[in-house]
């Protein structure tokens, strides 16, 4: 399945959002960015279920900022779990393939976190430092019809 290019009714809690970025990103930085991709998507801080992100920067204070203003705590992605993703991760970084071994963080950990079955409703966006990707998990595999 492809992404979905309009999201039009989403039950609640059913996006994850994969979060990249480097050190030195704010909490700010970070929110702004989600909000804007939830935004895009056509969801709000109520469709959202959790927040990943790469295991060693799981515990980083920008982050755990910015997930507890959504009411979440972030989710750290292993690297197996990370390029278990990869053949399904639409964005290529040269420099993310070097450092992490998958195209994109922001991707595979929206999608790891989504769970099997999970597939993006919104594809790597970045603003500075921080990236963001959006996963539906498997219960909402299809397009809601509204």
């Amino acid at each position: 399945m492809g992404l979905d290019e309009t999201v039009t009714a989403l039950p609640a809690g059913r996006l994850v959002a994969g979060i990249g970025f480097r050190r030195g990103a704010t909490a700010l930085e970070i929110a702004a960015l989600l909000h804007r991709a939830l935004a895009l998507a056509g969801a709000d801080a109520g469709d959202l279920r959790g927040i990943a992100t790469a295991l060693d920067r799981a515990d980083e204070p920008a982050i755990r900022e910015a997930a507890a203003g959504f009411g979440l705590v972030p989710t750290g992605i292993d690297r197996d779990m990370l390029t278990a993703q990869d053949a399904r991760v639409p964005t290529r970084s040269a420099r993310i393939v070097a450092m992490r071994g998958v195209g994109s963080l922001c991707e595979a950990a929206a999608l790891a976190g989504a769970g099997a079955g999970g597939h993006l409703a919104l594809a790597r966006m970045a603003v500075g430092s921080v990236t963001c990707a959006l996963a539906f998990g498997p219960e909402t595999h299809d397009k809601p019809e509204g």
